[in-house]
């Protein structure tokens, strides 16, 4: 579903990424984990288009897309949930799920939204940035989903969350998934990413450095700690 081939990234003269390769199949869920400053939000940035200084191949569902702006990949079906939650201050709760385009097969209706994020029906006609931490993760997961993205691309959606908040977000990507839904996920918290992904990425100085199922990261806990400097 997602497949990147020959991937490098620059900041100025400071390549970040080195010829990475990684593959999505549809409804899987992969995660992406490497220590900070290791490239994953920029992995994610170039995917999304959104940084230009980039080399190599992005394909999605078989199309390349490698020279199509952010817009129209949100358009084939990328959705984008950003570490930074994305909320706009002078839009309520309601209107940021009323704002994204119907691209995919299967958005989710409102009243499934709903359902997911209670919080947000409650909280509807908040202005999102008054929402908690936690209630603007949920609404980011739920503009993405409520647009019908057939590929999303996580960045750290658990960091800062309470344990009840974590368990949620991975029953809602876990409910994503049993939609067909693909999910490309950086993630730090191991034991939170072995319960949701199927496999899982080792990204070190801009490289792919492994790629590793949930029984190794259980049976190396320790080993992939250290390797994350956590």
């Amino acid at each position: 579903m997602l497949r990147i081939e020959g991937l490098s990234a620059w900041y100025g003269e400071a390549r970040v990424l080195r010829e990475v390769d990684l593959h999505v199949g549809q409804g899987e869920v992969v995660t992406l984990c490497g220590r900070n400053g290791a490239g994953k939000t920029t992995l994610l940035r170039c995917v999304m288009g959104l940084h230009a200084g980039q080399s190599g191949k992005v394909e999605l569902a078989g199309a390349d897309v490698t020279r199509r702006p952010a817009h129209r990949r949100a358009r084939a079906g990328l959705g984008w949930v950003p570490d930074d939650r994305g909320a706009y201050a002078t839009l309520s709760v309601a209107e940021h799920l009323a704002l994204p385009p119907v691209v995919g097969p299967r958005p989710w209706g409102l009243d499934e939204i709903h359902e997911a994020f209670p919080n947000l029906y409650e909280r509807r006609n908040s202005p999102a940035t008054k929402l908690s931490g936690g209630e603007q993760q949920m609404l980011a997961l739920a503009r993405v989903l409520r647009m019908g993205a057939t590929v999303l691309l996580c960045d750290e959606p658990t960091e800062g969350l309470s344990p009840l908040l974590v368990r949620r977000v991975g029953e809602i990507l876990a409910k994503a998934r049993d939609h067909g839904v693909t999910v490309l996920l950086v993630e730090q918290n191991l034991r939170f990413a072995t319960t949701i992904a199927d496999r899982h990425y080792l990204l070190a100085e801009g490289r792919i450095a492994g790629t590793f199922d949930n029984a190794d990261v259980r049976s190396r806990e320790a080993e992939f700690l250290a390797l994350l400097g956590i």
